[in-house]
């Protein structure tokens, strides 16, 4: 029950689906054809928001994502001293520079605020904070930012179980060094640690001692920081990157849309024979998961990549008989699982052993929903094989887990009645997720 209860908690007041425990998807009789407009990057809004704060002054946000995540950040940050106003997807920051009130903090299941809000704590020159994270973002490991941080000197401290939250951090002044950090479970413990660099009193170097599963979202991390001016080195492979001491200046920044979100909508196009147009989203963007058009391509779509749009245009049947490694978009992992079962041949996907870390067991919680669809799955440590099959309806869990709950739907499009509990849980990336189905021509009923 408490379980149940915390997570309930981490609904936030931006969700159109708080009191919905249940949705039921089905498909319609009618073509899945349109033009979208997706909300903006998940992974942005919350970098630089927290940038926004660190800097001394006012910035101005654009295109921000109304979501559970972003809204935790703010509540944050807010209760840090900061004053925040929100105009539909348009956030004025007034930075304190990285002085922060001393308070009790709750940030939901956000993850990147998770990892990037105790750097910009631990390098405040003082203040203590407790700071408390929903049942399922506190199974979640922490340990890797943690251990690098006390390595600096920083005062970090677990609440109760050792490497997860709740945390309790004291503000400290910290000279900075040379701290060595694996990237192989989550690129966000190195942006966290990154983006509190500049508060240092003397360079701060970082060592990536492996390899890092996502280097591109390390990469929009440091990129970000520089609008920010940050001064910032590193090359190519990452191996190795310093960050000068100095601080963060007001910017105006307008944020593009969240390509994770515009991959389902594309895939639904994929899945169904249809045409899908995102109208604020360019195959240039630098997130990683516009790697997934060239795997649409491979199953037989037609990709228009134009200015300032991407469409999508299904085919009859799909193709499978492949396999590859989907390290560096790994949030797609479950969007291809999902409607691999609908290709020609099997489809493995492999280097995903970090999904197992996530908001769920990503692996494990896709393979038990597929196989409960009657889908033929094959499980590994590091990925899976889903098979060409005919689902048949069922009732699904999502794990608390926006990404399994928004891949599942999917299959919903070609199979009448697949139910899914607890769908509030996609308001973590896109709340208005099943209202963009019902538009496109799906049935979507609430319960």
């Amino acid at each position: 029950m408490a379980e149940n209860i915390q997570d309930s908690k981490a609904r936030s007041p931006w969700t159109p689906l708080k009191n919905v425990s249940k949705v039921i998807v089905s498909p319609n009789k009618n073509l899945i054809e349109g033009s979208i407009t997706v909300p903006g990057s998940k992974s942005l809004t919350n970098r630089a928001l927290i940038l926004a704060a660190l800097a001394n002054g006012k910035s101005e946000i654009s295109g921000i994502l109304k979501s559970d995540d972003s809204y935790w950040c703010i509540d944050a940050l807010r209760k840090l001293g900061v004053a925040i106003e929100v105009e539909e997807d348009r956030v004025l920051v007034n930075g304190k520079g990285g002085s922060w009130d001393s308070a009790k903090l709750y940030i939901g299941a956000a993850g990147t605020v998770a990892r990037f809000l105790p750097g910009a704590l631990a390098v405040s020159g003082k203040g203590v904070w407790e700071v408390e994270a929903s049942h399922s973002m506190s199974k979640r490991p922490i340990a890797p930012l943690m251990d690098a941080l006390k390595e600096l000197g920083a005062d970090v401290q677990y609440a109760s179980n050792e490497g997860h939250y709740p945390l309790v951090i004291q503000g400290k002044e910290l000279v900075g060094g040379e701290v060595s950090m694996s990237g192989n479970t989550s690129s966000q413990f190195i942006s966290g640690l990154l983006m509190a660099g500049p508060s240092f009193k003397a360079p701060l170097t970082v060592t990536i001692e492996d390899h890092i599963v996502q280097h591109a979202y390390v990469f929009l991390t440091l990129e970000l920081m520089e609008k920010f001016g940050a001064n910032t080195h590193y090359d190519s492979s990452l191996s190795k990157i310093v960050i000068e001491p100095g601080q963060y200046t007001p910017q105006n920044i307008d944020l593009e849309a969240d390509a994770s979100t515009a991959c389902y909508f594309l895939a639904l196009a994929a899945v169904t024979n249809g045409k899908i147009r995102i109208d604020n989203l360019t195959s240039d963007t630098r997130q990683p998961d516009i790697k997934m058009l060239e795997v649409f391509e491979r199953m037989g779509c037609r990709v228009i990549r134009g200015d300032s749009f991407i469409e999508l245009a299904g085919t009859e049947q799909l193709r499978g008989g492949f396999e590859l490694s989907m390290r560096e978009m790994s949030d797609q992992t479950l969007t291809l699982a999902s409607i691999a079962a609908f290709a020609d041949g099997p489809i493995t996907i492999r280097e995903v052993k970090h999904i197992r870390h996530h908001e769920s067991d990503r692996i494990s919680a896709i393979c038990q929903s597929l196989s409960k669809l009657g889908i033929k799955v094959e499980e590994f440590e590091d990925g899976l094989t889903v098979y060409p099959s005919t689902p048949v309806p069922a009732t699904l869990d999502t794990y608390d887990d926006h990404r399994v709950a928004m891949s599942l739907a999917l299959i919903g499009s070609r199979v009448a009645g697949i139910e899914l509990n607890d769908p509030g849980c996609v308001s973590k990336t896109c709340p208005q997720y099943f209202e963009m189905l019902e538009s496109l021509n799906l049935n979507i009923q609430r319960s």
